[in-house]
């Protein structure tokens, strides 16, 4: 881009560099529309209980063979601003649901190929925004008229789970590891709710997937230093530290002078009442286990272990925390406020050995009984991606399943809402006069793509099989969707959050929008 010649042999005023390539118009929606288009190409095949697996190859040798939505998305090296987009989009879904990532990016992307044929024949874009908006407020009216309200539904929270683990590494084919999630969030519910942070997750480094059991409790990996320690306790109380049980150094260099050995002695004898001091103050509180963030000095942890206390040191700082908040204990950062009112409760302590990668492994399993502050999944198998890609399918079944129990609100799955909503949309267009009338249709369309990518998944015709599910919706099942063998059925066992839909749906559409009002791209690559 550069000013006139005026006459004067002046050269052009420039305001880009010469490389630089601007798109306007018509190009621009193609631009934008290819981008989108093939993200939502690359994530179709994952889509569903019958989708499969992507293998990442990263720059630095490592491989990750996921299905993950959120997880693909992650290690993608994104370039072109309409996929950054979509990458912003998937990441706002999980940080807001955990879960839905895959099917709000199927969607944007639609609605993105729909509306770049609504403007090659002429529509303007924001027309097409006013028609997506307008389609957007039928389709959420939709989701709040078909939404079921839940109690204490265990068989509902357990089919929420499973859904959530459907195709993912997590899916076992039974209901063990879903039934375990549920478990798990029962176990922290509370009148103010119940967070999803609280469930905790540790590899067991042995075993298979059948061997994943529930703590009510913490798991700690530690090499012990002292083999006498206790290796059982049944109950008592526990003292988190974090403050170190050392002599304390000075701050400055000092020299002192000693001219004989009673001095010598006298210095010993002071250093060992400091730390018998300490080791007094820590037995005073009655800890039957004492666990702190800082070192601990070799002579305090025998004289705490002979006091028959179990002791660690050199735990992480998030350690202390999640075993304070799990036993109700009260992090103390000095010794001088250590006393009985700081301690939590423990109902069982014990170490686990087993053999690792690097020989003997040894594990600290703290149980905190009924009213454990948080709880742990720990997941059997090795200690190798495999393990991981469960986790992370075990970690979006807790995401659902809390929110859930959150907001008590969930709708039925398997495209079953989607062509629903089409239909509702189709309806409300036919009342619309002008041409944001095109743009409902397209969204309309566009919800169908859901139905559709789970029976061309499942292996069977999709026009078919979309038909069919239009026609069941027509004929009054309401509840019918897609199953996971590609067939029209009523729904009964697919549950999702109802803001999960809601956040993918709001956010589709909005990015689309946003892309949509976009009339020139101004490349400084030349491309």
């Amino acid at each position: 881009m550069a000013g006139g010649n005026d006459g004067s042999g002046r050269a052009p005023v420039a305001i880009v560099r010469p490389t630089t390539t601007v798109t306007s118009g018509v190009g621009v929606t193609q631009k934008l529309v290819t981008a989108a288009v093939a993200f939502g190409d690359l994530m179709q095949g994952t889509f569903g209980p019958q989708g499969l697996d992507k293998m990442l190859y990263k720059t630095n040798g490592e491989t990750a063979v996921t299905n993950d939505g959120a997880k693909i998305v992650a290690e993608l090296l994104v370039k072109h601003p309409a996929a950054k987009a979509f990458v912003q989009l998937a990441d706002a879904q999980e940080q807001a649901c955990g879960d839905g990532v895959t099917g709000c990016l199927l969607l944007a992307s639609e609605l993105m190929r729909e509306a770049g044929r609504l403007l090659e024949r002429g529509l303007h874009p924001l027309v097409c925004i006013e028609g997506y908006r307008l389609a957007l407020r039928a389709t959420l009216d939709h989701l709040h008229h078909v939404a079921e309200a839940i109690e204490d539904d265990d068989e509902r929270l357990l089919h929420i789970a499973q859904t959530s683990m459907t195709g993912t590494a997590a899916d076992t084919g039974d209901e063990t590891l879903a039934r375990l999630v549920v478990e798990a969030l029962q176990c922290l519910s509370s009148p103010d709710g119940v967070d999803h942070e609280d469930v905790r997750m540790t590899k067991r480094g042995e075993g298979n997937l059948s061997d994943t059991r529930l703590v009510d409790g913490m798991v700690l990996e530690a090499g012990l230093t002292l083999d006498r320690l206790p290796r059982r306790l049944d109950s008592g109380t526990v003292l988190a530290l974090t403050c170190p049980l050392e002599q304390e150094e000075a701050s400055r260099e000092t020299e002192i002078e000693i001219e004989g050995t009673d001095q010598w002695m006298a210095f010993i004898e002071a250093k060992e009442a400091i730390l018998k001091k300490k080791t007094d103050a820590v037995l005073a509180t009655g800890a039957n286990v004492v666990l702190s963030a800082e070192g601990i000095e070799p002579s305090i942890f025998h004289a705490l272990t002979d006091a028959g206390c179990f002791v660690l040191g050199g735990i992480e700082r998030s350690g202390i925390e999640d075993l304070a908040k799990a036993s109700g204990a009260t992090m103390c950062d000095h010794l001088d406020d250590a006393d009985a009112s700081v301690l939590g409760s423990f109902s069982s302590l014990e170490i686990e050995t087993g053999e690792g990668l690097d020989g003997r492994k040894e594990r600290i399993c703290l149980r905190f009984g009924p009213d454990a502050g948080l709880v742990t999944l720990d997941v059997g198998g090795g200690d190798g991606v495999a393990v991981e890609e469960v986790i992370r399918g075990l970690y979006d079944a807790v995401r659902s399943t809390s929110l859930a129990i959150k907001t008590r609100s969930i709708v039925r799955g398997g495209g079953s809402f989607h062509m629903g909503a089409s239909l509702v949309v189709k309806e409300a267009a036919e009342g619309q006069a002008g041409r944001e009338r095109l743009a409902m249709e397209a969204f309309a369309r566009a919800l169908e793509n859901i139905p559709s990518t789970l029976a061309q998944n499942a292996g069977v015709d999709r026009l078919d099989t979309l038909l069919a599910l239009r026609a069941a919706h027509r004929s009054g099942e309401p509840h019918a969707g897609i199953d996971a063998a590609g067939q029209v059925s009523p729904i009964v066992a697919t549950w999702l959050p109802c803001d999960t839909l809601l956040h993918a749906i709001e956010s589709a559409t909005e990015t689309a929008c946003g892309l949509l009002r976009v009339d020139q791209v101004i490349s400084a690559r030349g491309d």
